[in-house]
């Protein structure tokens, strides 16, 4: 088990104003005032520029967070059938999980209706791109894409998945070399440290950023834009509350938490997602913050980067719910067999969906296009809301993957008990990255 060092918390004199989440609920609060009062200015290019600037700037260090991680984690243990006893665990937590998810989005959807009625004209048109996307993509593209044509491409690109392969080879390799390779762990864990400082320093803009993201949205897609559809928006949140609440709730309950004080534990993450609709943009964040809690390196460098693509939780629920919610409104009856299909089908289209807003309508197009191609047209009713519905997705997945880190380290016995419960119970947990503390 590698020893966490400990980070101090937030001072008791500190300003509230200097906390770096409630900086960021502020610019998210006064980003929505600004959409609403002032569409124009909301929507110009150089107030998006501040949500879309502060996303590139953190996916700009992810690749090599992922690698130095990931590298260090298996290149310090002695035992290569660890690494795989890892990942079995968290491939059958991430399967079991997301089987609930999307039952649960099919439970909701058959029991609210509420697309029945829904007098809106489908456009075809509106949606092109997505389809055309979600129809050149096929299961074993995805395979074989998580193979990279060159190792500079893949950090070049921001491949997680691909990032990730390389990283665990990497490990393996520098695994094998025992003494001989202590020199070139050791950079890398220096690199580790210099890259997490650089986090620190790209985080201090994250208030600018939500500002940006929430400012540009709702002038843009504003609570007119919502029409008939606040319904599914509504639901869709309730659904996915209640998935975090019951079904992630009773995953911390087994291994000895309350998923609310993980929730406040993990609170300045949460707001940045929520701001910048992007689960990637609080990765890095989320990761040093889990070791923090407990959390096994080996464990965290593996299931968090990983679940990205295979514990979609919240995309998940969406693409059933909203499959439902399309064909009501379409008025196409779907048997029970075409239900399961469903389940089936988008257990394998959700794989490799990212953070990134928009991927979850793009595996909803690869959805609908497997289950009944007369449901394609249908997409444009839930296009324009799509934007509101994401940033449910990233936080609900952001919550998955913090849920699983920690359950699969408990599964190991890797989990520092009195660690997570002394990080919980704190008062006041600081959200700032501190370099140092990570990679120990």
């Amino acid at each position: 088990m590698t020893t966490m060092a400990t980070a101090a918390p937030v001072r008791a004199s500190q300003a509230w104003y200097k906390i770096l989440y409630v900086q960021v609920l502020i610019a998210i609060f006064m980003g929505a005032v600004v959409g609403c009062l002032w569409p124009s200015l909301a929507t110009n290019d150089w107030i998006k520029a501040l949500g879309d600037g502060f996303i590139k700037l953190i996916k700009m260090v992810i690749a090599p967070i992922i690698f130095c991680t990931v590298t260090s984690g298996i290149a310090h243990i002695q035992d290569a059938k660890k690494v795989g006893s890892v990942g079995l665990k968290a491939l059958f937590y991430f399967e079991i999980v997301s089987s609930f998810a999307l039952l649960l989005g099919l439970v909701m959807g058959n029991l609210v209706q509420i697309g029945h009625g829904l007098a809106v004209k489908p456009d075809a048109a509106a949606v092109a791109n997505y389809v055309k996307q979600a129809e050149a993509s096929k299961t074993v593209d995805f395979f074989l894409n998580i193979i990279p044509d060159s190792v500079v491409g893949a950090f070049a690109r921001g491949d997680v998945l691909q990032v990730l392969l390389f990283a665990i080879l990497f490990g393996f390799s520098l695994m094998a070399l025992g003494k001989r390779g202590e020199r070139l762990r050791g950079m890398i864990d220096d690199v580790a440290h210099a890259v997490f400082g650089v986090i620190a320093i790209v985080m201090k803009a994250a208030p600018v950023g939500a500002f940006g993201a929430m400012a540009f949205t709702v002038g843009k897609f504003g609570p007119a834009a919502l029409g008939n559809l606040i319904g599914l928006i509504a639901l869709f949140y309730a659904t996915a509350a209640l998935f975090v609440v019951v079904v992630l709730g009773l995953i911390a309950r087994l291994v000895g938490f309350s998923i609310f004080k993980f929730l406040l534990y993990i609170k300045g993450e949460i707001l940045i997602v929520l701001g910048t609709s992007s689960s990637e943009s609080a990765l890095p964040q989320l990761m040093e913050k889990l070791e923090r809690l407990g959390c096994s390196k080996t464990v965290v460098g593996l299931v968090v980067p990983t679940g990205y693509s295979f514990n979609l939780d919240g995309t998940n629920i969406y693409m059933t719910l909203a499959t439902l919610f399309i064909a009501q409104a379409l008025g196409v009856d779907l048997s029970f067999n075409q239900q399961l299909t469903i389940l089936l089908v988008a257990m394998l289209t959700s794989k490799g969906a990212s953070g990134v807003t928009g991927a979850g309508f793009i595996t909803l197009a690869a959805t609908l296009s497997v289950v009944n191609p007369a449901l394609v047209p249908g997409m444009a009713i839930v296009f324009s809301i799509d934007k509101f519905m994401s940033e449910v997705r990233a936080l609900t997945n952001i919550i998955g993957n913090g849920i699983a880190a920690v359950f699969v380290s408990w599964w190991e016995d890797e989990l520092e008990r009195g660690t997570l419960q002394a990080r919980l119970n704190q008062p006041a947990v600081s959200t700032t990255i501190d370099p140092t503390s990570t990679m120990k």
